[in-house]
């Protein structure tokens, strides 16, 4: 074996390119010349010329790589066999020290914020390669979580390595398994750390503002890192599944489970047979689900919170193990109130409606978003098609589908003419689905129909007697009986109103929303031959899209510059009903000014 003597000193700015091409091809020649080797991972390092690194790292990559299976697992660990060589032992565990080193080189290149792209690109492909043969050819999940700590607490995005990630290594599903698992512990470790920062920063001295600062970074890339990572589609062939850690044809999976996720996912022993789909569904369901149950635990920022919330009813809530125990979330996120509310009633309506998820106050809640800001909101489309969806079941209470109905005409007299098309499509729907709130269409005094008993909007009856006092303070004209303000349905008074603000759009001044709400309301007329709208095709509305529906809109009669009959006076008497602008003049008047005149 050769003698493992320092290398000759030599400063580093005198080696280019060619001299340490020629360095690796010697130590890849023979062991004559293992003392390369320190030099070589000298120049592995953030603060080296990247063609430097990058010549050093093919030759050192290319050395190691057939080393690994021979090498001990830890220098410190490993105790020096009784009997055998000694000398042999000795150089594997330098061996091993200086792979620890390069391993650590890497790692440092790929957290540097100077590094260059393509650069970050081949250590992280060695790394990987690293992985796939470290461990004996089984996943080496320690070195993995390393590489996944360092892209979670980079200072800075951490985008092109999760890309890198994703287009290249989370197709493979062992790659996936284990970083779930990685993501669950960091995101563990970072709820830990939100306890003791406090005492931290006394200690080191760190401001509270930096180190909010590095959480809130952290939390934006593991979001970024546990988005990208694809859920597993359900499939019957597992030769679907490929592996990273093993050939393609070989895709055992281990068959005792991890009791915690600080094992790796090392078996017991290995089935003869393959696994079958089913089971290793089951194993990903598991680790999806803990991975993204510890990350909602954190204090998520705002911007994050509401991409959370946006997504999590398509991307996370069909591939949890347990839907429900997003219950707790999801509640607190509604009860939030605004905007954030809005988000939430997305993944809320499917643990509703899929998942068997009881919530009391669902509508008392849906009821308080109806404010004038929603048609300014983000997700206003889909607010208003879940909106419509909840209005739909026959068994809703006829206060609760009246306060509805009344809220939305209310807020016709401040929406934008695109708000206007859409509550008009919502109250058309409702009105079709639940007959007995029809008598809000047409009520002139506000008196209820019938003698006898009357009804309360929560459905309670009263003696006529009792309704007489309420039935002639419905008889003055002009008086609406429905709060606005209030936020509890059952008490708004709605049953009581009529819906008036439908006929203030008939004479809107965007054309469309006139021409829309009259044409609904010959539909109500004839239910049998005309259905429902959808309240998609208008949901997303805009001043564009009524201007360009519009301008394409061919018109049968083109509005002239000029009157076809010469006008009598300056408004019509259709324009103002039950005004008059006819001056009578008084004799007696007249007589008084033509006498004072006189004197």
């Amino acid at each position: 074996m050769a003698c493992i003597d320092p290398p000759r000193k030599k400063k580093k700015g005198r080696y280019g390119v060619a001299e340490l091409k020629t360095l690796g091809n010697q130590l890849l020649s023979s062991a004559s010349h293992i003392n390369n080797l320190p030099l070589l991972l000298s120049f592995v390092s953030p603060s080296s010329p990247p063609h430097h690194v990058l010549e050093s790292l093919l030759s050192l990559h290319s050395f190691f790589l057939p080393l690994l299976p021979q090498l001990p697992s830890s220098a410190s660990s490993t105790a020096a066999p009784s009997d055998g060589d000694q000398s042999e032992f000795i150089y594997l565990t330098w061996l091993r020290s200086k792979f620890d080193e390069f391993l650590k080189s890497l790692i440092d290149i790929l957290a540097s914020p100077e590094s260059d792209e393509t650069l970050k690109e081949l250590v992280l492909d060695t790394l990987m390669e690293f992985v796939k043969v470290a461990n004996g050819g089984a996943f080496h999940s320690a070195l993995y979580h390393r590489i996944l700590v360092i892209i979670v607490h980079s200072t800075s995005p951490a985008t092109f390595l999760v890309d890198l990630l994703a287009s290249k290594y989370f197709k493979y599903i062992d790659v996936r398994y284990f970083t779930f698992i990685s993501l669950k512990k960091l995101a563990s470790t970072l709820e830990g750390k939100d306890v003791s920062d406090d005492k931290i920063a006394i200690a080191d001295g760190t401001s509270e503002s930096q180190l909010s600062s590095n959480m809130e970074c952290a939390i934006h890339n593991l979001y970024y890192t546990i988005s990208h990572v694809p859920p597993l589609q359900g499939t019957d062939n597992t030769s679907n599944f490929e592996m990273w850690s093993r050939s393609e044809s070989d895709h055992k999976l281990p068959t005792g489970d991890v009791d915690t996720d600080d094992k790796q996912l090392k078996p017991r022993k290995y089935n003869k047979n393959v696994l079958s789909a089913a089971r290793i569904a089951k194993k990903m369901k598991l680790k999806f689900t803990k991975a993204w149950i510890a990350y909602l635990r954190l204090p998520l920022p705002l911007e994050v919170y509401k991409e959370v919330l946006v997504s999590l009813h398509q991307a996370v809530i069909p591939h949890l193990s347990n839907p429900i125990m997003l219950c707790d979330f999801l509640t607190k996120s509604y009860d939030v109130g605004g905007v954030v509310s809005v988000m939430a009633l997305s993944s809320l309506f499917v643990l509703m409606t899929q998942y068997g998820l009881e919530y009391p106050n669902f509508y008392e809640k849906l009821y308080g978003l109806l404010v004038p800001s929603i048609f300014m909101a983000k997700h206003r489309a889909r607010f208003f098609q879940l909106l419509d969806s909840c209005l739909k079941s026959p068994l809703l209470p006829a206060y609760l589908a009246a306060s509805f109905t009344k809220k939305l005409s209310r807020l016709l007299l401040s929406a934008p003419p695109s708000g206007a098309l859409v509550i008009t499509a919502l109250i058309h729907n409702v009105l079709r689905r639940h007959p007995s709130i029809n008598c809000l269409v047409h009520r002139e005094d506000g008196v209820d129909e019938g003698n006898g008993d009357h009804r309360t909007d929560e459905g309670m009856t009263v003696n006529s007697d009792n309704a007489n006092n309420g039935a002639m303070l419905c008889q003055k004209s002009g008086v609406d009986h429905f709060n606005n303000g209030e936020s509890n349905p059952k008490k708004s008074g709605a049953m009581r109103s009529s819906l008036w603000e439908i006929d203030t759009i008939l004479h809107h001044y965007c054309p469309p929303v006139s021409r829309f709400a009259l044409s609904l309301g010959n539909d109500l007329t004839v239910r049998a031959k005309t259905s429902e709208v959808n309240v998609g095709d208008f949901s997303a509305g805009s001043y564009a899209t009524i201007l360009g529906a519009e301008i394409t809109r061919r018109v049968k009669q083109v509005p002239l510059a000029f009157y076809k009959a010469t006008p009598s006076s300056l408004f019509s008497e259709t324009d103002f009903a039950g005004w008059t602008f006819k001056c009578e003049e008084i004799p007696e008047m007249i007589n008084d000014n033509n006498e004072i005149g006189t004197k």
